[in-house]
């Protein structure tokens, strides 16, 4: 059992038989983080990376097996051009500590996303770092960079229509499984938790397939602000729901 206290300082334990093997987490907040400080928005996205790194930490220590976050959507390209340079160099940054890091730590890093509309560099830094942590046993860390769930799921549908089209399946041969092989996530089990921060009540786009059968945990805390003991509370309400996936028991 791991024992914690919560925000309330009231003890709680987790069950480690019955840890979630998936967590997905909408970051969210940054810029009103940093609004609330009078920082430049580039302020918020930086404290909300350094979140990350503890958040991860805190998830491998729990033996989360995987944990997929979303850091660029879509729908983000519409933010002014300032924010989006700002978050762009910040990624360059992110990216370049994480393939030193990758020499001695002990996690698989593995981007989801269309990454053609990203810049060349920043291409060829997701490239050098998913090889460096191709054979890693550790943690695998997902990190979600111009996804939107529909776009992935338009990508799919072209890709196995394609296939269709050159025979390689029938119409009535494709199923769940076969459409699962065309994703982003392929071969990545379903997240059982999804957490958001910041106070929405949201999917926005994420993960649109993978979360059909998600415990869903909404936090008031903004991303930057978001601690391994906000981590470990979303956990303790996973673990006291009963999950029935559309049956009964």
């Amino acid at each position: 059992m791991f024992s914690f206290m919560n925000n309330n300082k009231e003890e709680m334990q987790l069950d480690e038989n019955n840890m979630p093997k998936h967590v997905a987490i909408i970051m969210d907040g940054n810029g009103r983080w940093a609004t609330k400080r009078a920082l430049p928005r580039k302020a918020g996205h930086r404290a909300g990376a350094k979140t990350l790194e503890n958040i991860s930490q805190a998830a491998i220590d729990l033996g989360i097996e995987h944990l997929t976050v979303y850091a660029f959507s879509t729908e983000n390209w519409k933010r002014s051009d300032e924010e989006i340079k700002g978050i762009m160099d910040l990624l360059r940054e992110y990216l370049k500590n994480y393939i030193e890091r990758a020499k001695k730590d002990n996690v698989r890093v593995h981007i989801i996303g269309d990454i053609r509309r990203l810049d060349e560099d920043i291409q060829q830094q997701i490239i050098e770092l998913e090889r460096l942590t191709r054979d890693k046993s550790g943690m695998s860390l997902h990190i979600a960079l111009n996804y939107g769930g529909r776009d992935e799921l338009l990508r799919a549908i072209r890709k196995l229509s394609q296939d269709v089209v050159e025979n390689k399946y029938q119409p009535d041969e494709i199923g769940e499984k076969e459409i699962e092989q065309y994703l982003d996530t392929k071969g990545i089990p379903d997240p059982e938790l999804l957490i958001r921060t910041s106070g929405e009540e949201r999917i926005s786009n994420f993960l649109l397939w993978q979360i059909a059968y998600s415990e869903l945990c909404f936090s008031e805390k903004l991303w930057p602000d978001f601690t391994e003991y906000d981590l470990k509370e979303a956990i303790y309400q996973y673990q006291n729901r009963e999950r029935r996936f559309g049956g009964r028991k």
